[in-house]
């Protein structure tokens, strides 16, 4: 009994002003970033969505409703790609497709509408990147993927930046094929148009649904034909719901209307064969020891003020309890086994206060130290060997930089835990808490190492290194160079200089620009990081064979 109280971790926070002032400031990050959203999910704005109703078409956020079991989650992802983008071109609200992962008679699916409202489902460069993003998420998890297809295609104007290259629009009906031969099954509904290169993916689905009236499906469209060959025809006749499937047979049934087809969808899913599971442990849900709502209160306003990581830890995990791997030593990171909503999970957290080392010496929280990155590797890799998953609280500034650091063999140990964190086959998921700089940035698991999912709170800002190092480093070689014109920096020079880097730097580390470019999946709300762990961690449990799926390639 002893022992297991000690495994808890008692809250020493104080509900004082502080606690206020913080907590206020969180508050305020998620009012902008609810603002942000509320505009996004209306896509092109109300008077388009109107203009779909009048064409007896539904909003994709309207088709996924219907298509998701009633009064479930529906967990989108990459809501603000796009955001601030292709302003020269009137925007991209959510790159003009929605994706996310939700339940239709039970099952976890993937989910993918296109947005007809956003330049009539126009394909940017972004949007390529999202369902890329969306097939990924379903081939590691080995999710049936359903694409609600209403699309005019590649956005022209930019078709040198979405068409040839590896991670391009040919990508995704490679994904496609791969998809079918994995076993993975993919459903598509054609609810618009459906034009040209794009054509290939609801063909090379498994199945394929087409509604009257509004589907349509070809190569070249009506205008096309007639430049190209002379041919007058209507799209209707060219490639519409009873000429695909009473003609030319690429499309398997025709559906009255968006209600019908959605329904037929949730039919065909309801007999999907059920698979064996991943097999993570599981017991019987507890609540935490503190609320999960008072993580607005823990995390500082500013960014480089310390905190203890293991407030926000005790938010999160059920019940207090935390098996803690090698408590006294590289106390930089936290590294433990926990549950999370019942789920075993191993937690790795940069921990943000200043604390002492094995021999005294005290250590900047959020710094990744040698003996530190040695601990988080050992303890990956026991994740690995046990078939645990691990979560991932970043808020890390780097590696420690210095002679002492540098003698020391930093970058050796600092190598071996991101080479863990590569090699790792467990499922990762990854929140960031605050600061995510430098390498730092990829031993904590960043979007290049491939977790199964990522997401940041309001206040995460991604960047090679913080806006105050980036200043001096720039100011000094700017220095240096007018040094060697001959020429003299004046201090208004250097002011001037100083503000331009610090405004491109506060832009470029806004959680929204991360978000916009996909590099996480998600802005979460903080106090939704449990449920939101938890159901991750359900979605990764349906792939069986976890080491299949080693930095996204699929093993042969």
């Amino acid at each position: 009994r002893n022992q297991f109280q000690m495994s808890k971790i008692k809250s020493r926070i104080k509900k004082d002003s502080n606690f206020n002032l913080r907590e206020d400031y969180h508050k305020e990050l998620l009012r902008k970033v609810i603002s942000a959203r509320e505009k996004i999910i209306i896509g092109g704005g109300k008077e388009a969505i109107e203009k779909l109703h009048l064409k007896n078409k539904l909003h994709c956020r309207e088709r996924v409703d219907l298509l998701i079991d009633k009064g479930t989650y529906f967990m989108e992802l990459g809501l603000f790609a796009g955001y601030g983008m292709y302003n020269e071109y009137g925007g991209a609200p959510s790159s003009g497709t929605i994706f996310g992962i939700g339940k239709i008679h039970g099952r976890d699916c993937v989910i993918v509408a296109n947005d007809a409202t956003v330049k009539a489902g126009a394909w940017f460069p972004i949007t390529c990147k999202k369902n890329l993003r969306a097939q990924e998420i379903a081939m590691e998890n080995m999710l049936p993927i359903i694409y609600l297809v209403d699309s005019a295609g590649v956005f022209l104007p930019m078709q040198d930046e979405i068409f040839p290259d590896k991670e391009h629009f040919g990508r995704i009906f490679r994904n496609n094929a791969v998809m079918s031969s994995m076993g993975i099954p993919q459903i598509s509904a054609i609810m618009g148009p459906c034009v040209a290169g794009g054509a290939y993916l609801p063909i090379m689905s498994d199945e394929a649904l087409i509604v009257e009236g509004t589907g349509s499906i070809f190569l070249a469209g009506s205008h096309l034909v007639k430049a190209a060959i002379g041919e007058k025809i209507d799209n209707e006749s060219l490639g519409g719901a009873k000429v695909t499937t009473e003609i030319s047979g690429i499309t398997d049934e025709l559906m009255e209307s968006d209600e019908e087809c959605i329904k037929k969808i949730r039919e065909l899913v309801s007999k999907f064969g059920h698979t064996a599971k991943a097999g993570f442990d599981r017991t019987e849900s507890r609540e935490p020891l503190y609320d999960g709502i008072e993580i607005y209160g823990i995390i500082p306003e500013d960014s480089s003020k310390p905190y203890d990581t293991y407030e926000l830890i005790n938010r999160i995990i059920d019940d207090g309890d935390f098996d803690e791997y090698k408590p006294t030593y590289g106390k930089t990171i936290i590294t433990g086994y926990a549950r999370i909503d019942g789920w075993a999970v191993g937690i790795v957290a940069n921990q943000r206060s200043i604390v002492k080392s094995k021999i005294g010496e005290m250590q900047f929280g959020g710094v990744i130290y040698s003996d530190s990155a040695d601990k988080g590797a050992r303890f990956i890799m026991n994740c690995n060997q046990r078939r645990i998953p691990i979560v991932f609280l970043q808020d890390v500034t780097g590696f420690m930089v210095g002679s002492r650091s540098e003698h020391g063999g930093i970058i050796k140990d600092g190598a071996k835990m991101v080479n863990a964190v590569a090699n790792s086959v467990v499922p990762k998921i990854t929140i960031i808490t605050g600061n995510s700089y430098g390498a730092g940035n990829y031993a904590m698991c960043g979007k290049a190492y491939d977790p199964r999912f990522i997401f940041s709170y309001p206040n995460a800002q991604i960047a090679v290194m913080g806006g105050s190092q980036a200043s001096n480093v720039l100011m000094d070689i700017k220095i240096g160079q007018m040094k060697k014109l001959g020429k003299e920096i004046t201090e208004e020079d250097k002011k001037l200089f100083l503000d331009e880097i610090k405004g491109r730097y506060d832009e470029q580390t806004n959680v929204l620009y991360a978000a916009s470019r996909l590099w996480v999946d998600e802005i979460i709300d903080p106090k939704d990081t449990r449920k939101i762990i938890s159901y991750c961690i359900e979605i990764a449990n349906n792939n069986p064979d976890i080491a299949k799926f080693n930095a996204g390639v699929i093993q042969t």
